[in-house]
This record gives C-alpha cells, sequence and structure tokens, in this order.
C-alpha cells in the first residue's frame, strides 16, 4: 500500500509540467502565397512544423525593418519545390522556438514577400506599430508596389585592349591573342590541366542559374545543365544584360519535365574576358528580368561587376523594357546549340539535343571565335 501511495504521488507530481505544443503552419496552401495561420504565439520549447505545398516555397528568416531581406544568421529552409498536393509526404522544415522574442518569417521566391506572403511567431499584439498586421504591410510597401521606373546606374565602360600572351601547360605551348582590361586574369592555363565548372539552369526550381558567378582558366570547360522547366543560355553584354549579343553563343530553349535532369551543353574558354549571359524566357515573366543571368570572369573590383550586371538584368523587368530576340517561347520544343563566327578564339558545344523526351542526336560542334 505504502508503495502504491508513492507511486501516485510521484505521477501527480509531474502533472503540472507544461508539455511543448507542435504547430502545424501551411506554406502556400491552395495555391495562394500565404502561410496559414499567418503567426502563432508560442512558448519556449515549442516547434513550429512549416508544411510545404506547391509550387516552390522558402521558410526564411528576416528582420520587421526589412521583411524581404534575408536575416544574416538566421534560419532558413532552402527553396522546396513541391509537384503536387498528393504527393505521399510534403516537405516540412520545423523551426524550435528559444524565446518568446518575436521572429519574422518571409518567401524568398521572386515577388512572393512582396504580395504578402510573410509570417511571424510571437508577434506584438494588433495595437503595436509592430504588429504582424504592419510587418506584412511593410513588406508589401517596400518589395510589391514598384510603379516607378527602377533608376540603376550603368557603370562607365571599360577601356578594353589587345593583349598576346604566350600560354603554355606540360604538353603544348602556344600563343593568345585575347582582349583584356584592368582586372581581367592573366590568360594562363588552370595548374594540372583543364578543369570543368557545372552551372545548373534553373537551379532547385529558381529563376537562376548556379552557381551563377565563377571564374574559370584558358581552357577549363563550362558545362550548362538543363533542369525544369524551359530555360534557355544565350550570351549577352555587360550594358544590355537581356539582348543576345551580337556573334555570341546561344545554346537554345530546352523544356525538362519536373525532378529530371536535362541535357548538358559545354563552352571552352579561350581566354579570360568578361562572358555575360541570361536566360531568353519571356512566358509568363521575363526570366533575365527576374535575375536569371550569370557571369564567367567578372571582374569583382572594378564596377562592371557581377552585381551590377544583376542589377541592370532587373532593372530591365523594373522598366518594362525587356528586349527578346531570340524568337523562342516557353511552347517551343528544344532548339539547337548555335553561334556564329567573331574574331576571337573558339567555343565547343557538346551534349545531347532532346525533342520530346527522345535523344536524337549529339551535337558536337567546334565553330569560331565567339569569346
Amino acid at each position: 500500500m505504502t508503495m502504491m501511495r508513492s507511486t501516485l504521488t510521484a505521477a501527480l507530481a509531474v502533472l503540472p509540467v507544461a508539455l511543448a505544443t507542435s504547430w502545424d503552419v501551411s506554406v502556400g496552401p491552395n495555391g495562394q502565397l500565404i502561410y496559414y495561420p499567418e503567426y502563432v504565439l508560442a512558448e519556449v520549447g515549442d516547434t513550429i512544423n512549416m508544411i510545404f505545398h506547391p509550387k516552390n516555397h522558402t521558410v526564411t528568416q528576416s528582420s520587421f525593418d526589412a521583411p524581404c531581406v534575408p536575416l544574416a544568421g538566421g534560419v532558413s529552409s532552402g527553396f522546396l519545390p513541391v509537384a503536387s498536393d498528393s504527393d505521399p509526404e510534403l516537405p516540412n522544415f520545423v523551426i524550435t522556438v528559444n524565446d518568446t522574442n518575436p521572429i519574422w518569417i518571409h518567401c524568398e521566391q521572386k515577388g512572393h514577400c512582396g504580395a504578402g506572403m510573410v509570417f511571424a511567431v510571437n508577434p506584438p499584439d494588433a495595437s503595436s506599430d509592430h504588429s504582424f498586421a504592419a510587418f506584412q504591410a511593410l513588406a508589401i510597401e517596400l518589395n510589391g508596389t514598384q510603379t516607378s521606373a527602377l533608376s540603376v546606374s550603368t557603370p562607365p565602360p571599360q577601356s578594353w585592349a589587345t593583349a598576346t600572351a604566350t600560354v603554355s601547360d606540360a604538353s603544348s605551348t602556344w600563343v593568345s591573342t585575347y582582349t583584356s582590361y584592368s582586372g581581367t586574369p592573366e590568360p594562363t592555363y588552370a595548374a594540372g590541366g583543364p578543369v570543368t565548372h557545372n552551372i545548373t539552369v534553373g537551379i532547385n526550381g529558381q529563376l537562376a542559374f548556379g552557381p551563377a558567378n565563377i571564374s574559370a582558366a584558358i581552357g577549363d570547360i563550362v558545362e550548362f545543365t538543363f533542369l525544369a522547366k524551359n530555360h534557355s543560355v544565350v550570351q549577352s553584354s555587360f550594358p544590355e544584360p537581356c539582348t543576345p549579343l551580337v556573334d555570341g553563343f546561344n545554346l537554345g530553349f530546352h523544356p525538362v519535365d519536373a525532378n529530371v535532369t536535362g541535357p548538358s551543353f559545354s563552352i571552352t574558354i579561350n581566354n579570360t574576358s568578361p562572358i555575360w549571359g541570361y536566360c531568353a524566357q519571356t512566358n509568363p515573366v521575363s526570366h533575365c528580368g527576374s535575375g536569371m543571368v550569370f557571369s564567367i570572369n567578372a571582374v569583382e573590383t572594378g564596377p562592371n561587376n557581377f552585381a551590377a550586371f544583376l542589377a541592370l538584368a532587373e532593372a530591365t523587368l523594373a522598366n518594362s523594357t525587356v528586349k527578346d530576340t531570340s524568337g523562342a517561347t516557353a511552347s517551343s520544343g528544344s532548339s539547337s546549340p548555335s553561334s556564329t563566327a567573331g574574331s576571337n578564339g573558339a567555343l565547343a558545344v557538346v551534349g545531347d539535343v532532346n525533342m520530346g523526351g527522345m535523344v536524337l542526336a549529339t551535337v558536337a560542334a567546334v565553330i569560331a571565335g565567339i569569346l
């Protein structure tokens, strides 16, 4: 009897201890640009289970004053694309509440935060100037209601010069004539031989190249691998990011199904002058104007750096002046890589051309000088 009484007393003693709560929050339910519920009031130790729905969203911490800017060191789920709500297991991301201070969250997908897709944990009440409603209104005000033309200052053009250098590796030596300007690397062969750099076209379902800015040496190969949905790789110029460069390369449009790795095409680097490029897709919105651009050997120490190039590209969308002369649309099939002869170097294009899901041929062409 004494033992039973002691056991009952111990059980009663733990009852007042609060159990942690797990809060379920839907990310983009029913195709809406929302989190549902929009905020929760949680206790220390609670967890927030963010459940992702179609199409491709993030859970990214920000601050009240900058609702749509990722907070340094803050939580981030990264992009989690979801094809259908019928998926047997929807992806999730869990946030653990360590204190009762507000946690501000937004979706990093282009335009979603500015449309009001934000969330909060423990926001102040509605009477506060830091309430959830105030946070959402600020997100829309700062990022979603841009109607005036965006002004971006174009850096001054570089002073170009022609240089000649002797380039060698373990097996051969040759003389290279190349274009150069201040800050451009010397045209040296990569130590240990050529390196292959891979750039993913449409990485993680985003309108982005990944990585978007790389450095490559003479003889290196840059391989572009296409993912969903329907993107292209077109060479442009620094002052006109979204306009095809005359005599530049164009790897064509390549529609790819979800969760499938599409074709790859490669270019060979023949000098270290900067190469600028973009995706020419404009349906339903300009991919270039949405920031889908890349650079190879941009001079980051000068004004003509990648960040400036990206800003110029995004300004074309804000100002509605995107130029697209490729003639291709989202409904088109695959198109073959192409280039027109220029004056320096050579471009090697290698890859499988995919038409309607069937590999028809392997293209291998060396086309004179486009770099």
